[in-house]
């Protein structure tokens, strides 16, 4: 294969994963604007994004299913083409009901665009370049979230939300053809679908999502609601292993691949990478816009350079990685992660821009170093019949991890901002001096309604600023539980790199 015809499937495989990623995180900023012109109440138009994320992780599994069925360029073309219709379908809804049903094909058929660019681009470069492989496709998955709340409320406000999803088509349209006239086809395997365990495993991600997506609305277990939803998740799982293990018919996935080590501790490794990168990703746009008051677009460029410096990360350990073990490169990575998120949970309500920045420098830098390394050791002993298999249930256990870090670090914000308020709000009287000297200069009491307005406003802040604080917090203990895992890790050089690919090219 030529260096020209490498180069047109990165650009085509990359154009793709951008694209699909993005539209996990593009489409938030967006969603006070549906609300309105759709006639949806807060409570429905989240669906929006949970009926894309329910599609996606049920369908990311069956990535290598597809593969083998219909070989890998046309699973490739027919992915794009039913994400870019979906995509412009989505833009073009009129009612809720619609835009919901859309997006769920959406993600149905985007969901293997991830896995698919991972194996492709694995396959049609050298063992000795794998690593740079890793680093492009890394480039993309973290870029993309990272760039999509910046780019979606630029959208937004300058054109309309529907450009949220009709930025789709151009990259869309291009990434087809590149795809048609690039990307190698691979030899297709006789394989049939294993209905019942579509259905368990729908079933149990399903409910998970249902359960992380909601469950700090209902109260958690305090909730019937949230109860039958814990036994729908643990009864779909149960069900789907149950009729998994030991069956000798059409079965989705191997349940062997989860044998091997690497792939194992390194799927673990990238569910907790997930929830301390998407855990910050969401608190750090409340904290810059509700308490320092950051316009949205000067919000998404605080936050960019973490994108930047995290692409150089990349491209840096995408050489490195020849020389130096995995290991110490993921380790090195928790390390600045976790070091960069602890700053953070030093903010405070009077921090200058730069004091916003600096953490997140350090953070994107170690989170680079993090990504490319777990994605190459992840395959690092597989065999090559499985890869194709294993991209799939890989980017399953990022999804799953973004999904539950989200809910947790959120949960841990609510928490923490209630306790503060009471315990703080505890202190405010009418017969101590603290409240009347803080008063003063305005010359007001406690008791008069704008003295009791002005205090409510401070404590609000003061406790939302302590639970920002306890959330980020939580993240750099997330990024430490990390590092015990790291010993589990084996020490296969990319060398030793099965590639992820259902068929040599």
């Amino acid at each position: 294969m030529t260096a020209r015809q490498r180069f047109l499937i990165t650009v085509a495989v990359m154009a793709t994963t951008v694209m699909q990623v993005l539209d996990t995180t593009i489409v938030n900023v967006a969603l006070p604007h549906m609300e309105g012109q759709l006639e949806a109440t807060p409570d429905q138009i989240t669906w929006v994004l949970t009926s894309y994320l329910v599609a996606s992780a049920v369908f990311m599994p069956l990535t290598g299913f597809f593969m083998d069925r219909w070989g890998r360029r046309r699973y490739l073309l027919v992915s794009i083409f039913g994400f870019v219709l979906f995509s412009a379908l989505c833009g073009l809804a009129r009612t809720l009901d619609q835009i919901v049903v859309f997006r769920l094909l959406q993600g149905a058929f985007g969901a293997s665009l991830v896995p698919l660019s991972q194996a492709i681009l694995v396959s049609v470069y050298p063992i000795e370049e794998r690593g740079r492989a890793m680093a492009i496709w890394g480039i993309g998955v973290m870029i993309g979230p990272i760039l999509g709340p910046t780019l979606g409320g630029y959208l937004t406000e300058v054109l309309s939300w529907r450009w949220t999803f009709f930025i789709n088509l151009p990259v869309g349209i291009l990434s087809y053809v590149l795809a048609m006239t690039s990307v190698p086809d691979t030899e297709r395997h006789e394989r049939h679908m294993d209905w019942g365990g579509l259905l368990y495993l729908a079933l149990g991600i399903s409910a998970l999502q249902f359960l992380l997506d909601r469950g700090n609305e209902y109260g958690w277990l305090g909730s019937e609601r949230i109860q039958l939803t814990v036994v729908l998740v643990a009864a779909g799982f149960a069900a789907f292993l149950a009729h998994s293990v030991g069956r000798t018919g059409p079965r989705l996935f191997d349940l062997r691949i989860f044998k091997d080590r690497n792939f194992t501790v390194a799927s673990l490794l990238l569910a907790i990478f997930g929830l301390g990168m998407y855990g910050s990703m969401v608190m750090q746009p409340l904290f810059l816009e509700e308490l320092l008051h950051y316009p949205t677009l000067t919000t998404g460029l605080a936050m960019a350079p973490r994108g930047i410096i995290s692409a150089i990360s990349m491209l840096i350990v995408g050489r490195a990685i020849r020389r130096v073990s995995p290991r110490i490169l993921i380790t090195a990575g928790i390390l600045l992660s976790g070091a960069g998120t602890w700053a953070m949970s030093l903010y405070d309500l009077h921090i200058s821009t730069w004091q916003v920045v600096w953490p997140i420098l350090i953070q994107g830098m170690g989170l680079g170093m993090i990504y490319v390394p777990l994605s190459t050791v992840a395959f690092a002993t597989l065999p090559r019949e499985s890869a194709s298999e294993a991209a799939g249930l890989f980017s399953l256990m990022r999804t799953v991890g973004s999904s539950i870090g989200i809910s947790l670090v959120t949960t841990m914000f609510i928490r923490h901002g209630q306790m503060a308020w009471n315990l703080v709000g505890g202190h405010i009287t009418d017969y101590g001096t603290a409240a009347s000297v803080y008063l003063a200069p305005l010359h007001v009491l406690p008791r008069s309604p704008l003295g009791a307005a002005v205090l409510a406003s401070t404590l609000s802040r003061q406790s939302q600023m302590v639970a920002f604080d306890a959330a980020f917090l939580f993240i750099t203990m997330s990024f430490v539980a990390m590092l015990p895992l790291v010993l589990f890790v084996g020490g296969a050089r990319p060398s030793s790199v099965a590639a992820p690919a259902v068929a040599a090219d």
